[in-house]
């Protein structure tokens, strides 16, 4: 019982600090999306995610402001904003 309380309290701790992190590393990329570290390595390597690299290359970071950009980059319309666009387009196409 222990055990799980400080695991929850250890992930409770890491998600407070990502959400004051600038610089984030893949594991706080991780954490943040919910997609797996070889995922993220995955998406860095077909370069799908603003990343930065350190200066021999060897470190890659992550902004937290463009992580975020990227997470809702690729926003759908809900039924009634469709629906909505769609009654626009047929009264424009009217006129």
């Amino acid at each position: 019982m222990e055990d799980k309380i400080l695991a929850e309290l250890r992930e409770l701790k890491q998600l407070t600090l990502l959400s004051v992190k600038k610089a984030l590393t893949t594991a706080d990329v991780a954490n943040l999306t919910g997609l797996s570290k070889a995922y993220i390595y995955k998406l860095v390597m077909k370069r799908e995610i603003p990343f930065y690299k350190s200066e021999g290359g060897k470190i890659t970071y992550f902004n937290a402001d463009d992580v975020q950009k990227w997470m809702f980059a690729h926003r759908y319309a809900t039924k009634a904003e469709a629906e909505q666009e769609a009654i626009k387009h047929l009264l424009n196409s009217k006129n």
